[in-house]
């Protein structure tokens, strides 16, 4: 019913629509960038996404699955611009851009694939079980309680699987950006 009305233009809808919401996407945001001004870039950026798609909300079939894929999807853009702009500063530093213009060219040194093949790396190294409970959240974007009742775990347990894989792979990126 929200969703109708916020496709319609209303906006006391779509106000409710982000206090409901603002708070868990900022929590989620922040334990994967530990960045404040991130996470209010990020969770600013997703709704204003969604005010200018409104018309299209009804289409959504679950709702908090579309919406944290959103931020998910707006968070592997932020830390790839990130390794982009690393890259761009260490190239510069080390004389191998001659001008502004090559900037381009440090683009191919860090292409998607290679953030893809490093979430792909850190995954693979997480306990069977955390990486079963990240898969069935992020890819198939399965709630906690929907991957609970599939693995026959407590809510809690599925959780916690969560919260450690995504540490695990935080502090794999991270290290990964600091040692490439």
């Amino acid at each position: 019913m929200l969703l109708c009305r916020i496709a319609e233009g209303d906006e006391t809808a779509f106000g409710e629509l982000f206090r409901a919401y603002h708070q868990r996407l900022g929590v989620y945001v922040f334990r994967l960038t530990e960045s404040k001004q991130a996470t209010q870039e990020i969770v600013q950026d997703v709704f204003v996404k969604i005010w200018l798609r409104r018309a299209t909300l009804t289409e959504i079939g679950n709702f908090d699955a579309y919406l944290f894929t959103a931020v998910r999807n707006h968070v592997f853009n932020y830390i790839r611009n990130i390794a982009r702009e690393r890259t761009r500063q260490a190239a510069l530093a080390a004389g191998h851009l001659a001008a502004a213009s090559d900037m381009e060219s440090v683009d191919r040194l860090a292409p998607d694939e290679d953030y893809h093949a490093l979430l792909d790396e850190a995954v693979a190294q997480l306990p069977q079980q955390q990486q079963r409970v990240y898969r069935l959240h992020k890819q198939e974007g399965l709630s906690h309680a929907e991957i609970a009742a599939r693995m026959q775990l407590s809510a809690e347990t599925v959780k916690k699987h969560m919260s450690l894989a995504l540490r695990a792979i935080r502090e794999h990126l991270s290290m990964s950006r600091l040692t490439g």
